[in-house]
């Protein structure tokens, strides 16, 4: 499994893999996405008419796609290091495009389904957990409450602030039992799985604004 959470200063060259120039040209190529890159925007004014349920069954319709023996491969690496987010965040975080390809990739696979349901404005898109948590904070969108779509972000030590937070993924409910459903890329032996996991490790959760 690619390592669970990006640093945020990413290395310039990935350590566990040679990158060759036909690899990189081939997932970046000519179809680089050139949506707008606004990250910044505030989720309460760029409303979608997306639902949670919607966002869920992308989420599921993903589970089982799994990560290569160097921890890449995916869909989703590949979509964000063409991206123009993908561009801004290696700027912002001292590498290259590249490096995203077999990096962790939970925050990738968040940033992914919320491009592919059209709920990007609520969902945000960064490959770094703690910033993706920032943006959803710096919104004030950032609670203690699990909600069916809400991405929720983890620290498997049980710390609650936001640079304790080591992986990210999606709510699908509140089992009332101290656990959550989630919907989560880069886990197990990296794939997209179903997973409970306990509240005990989670650092908060992000609400996107999605419709009724």
């Amino acid at each position: 499994m690619a390592t669970a959470r990006l640093t945020s200063r990413m290395p310039k060259f990935l350590s566990h893999a040679v990158l060759g120039a036909g690899v990189i040209a081939s997932a970046l190529g000519a179809n680089a996405v050139t949506a707008h890159a606004d990250q910044a925007a505030k989720p309460e004014e760029a409303k979608v008419k997306v639902s949670a349920a919607q966002v869920l069954d992308t989420a599921r319709s993903q589970v089982g796609v799994k990560e290569n023996a160097q921890g890449g491969g995916t869909k989703f690496q590949q979509w964000y290091a063409s991206s123009t987010r993908g561009g801004e965040t290696a700027a912002r975080d001292g590498g290259a495009r590249a490096d995203y390809l077999n990096a962790a990739w939970c925050s990738m696979f968040v940033s992914w389904v919320g491009e592919h349901t059209g709920a990007r404005a609520q969902i945000g898109w960064d490959a770094y957990t703690v910033s993706h948590a920032k943006w959803f904070k710096d919104n004030g969108r950032f609670g203690s409450q699990a909600k069916p779509g809400s991405v929720v972000f983890f620290s498997w030590k049980g710390g609650k602030d936001l640079s304790d937070i080591q992986h990210v993924g999606f709510v699908v409910k509140d089992n009332g039992d101290g656990t959550i459903s989630t919907i989560e890329g880069n886990t197990g032996n990296g794939k997209v799985e179903e997973r409970k996991r306990p509240t005990s490790q989670v650092v908060g959760y992000g609400y996107p604004n999605y419709a009724a």
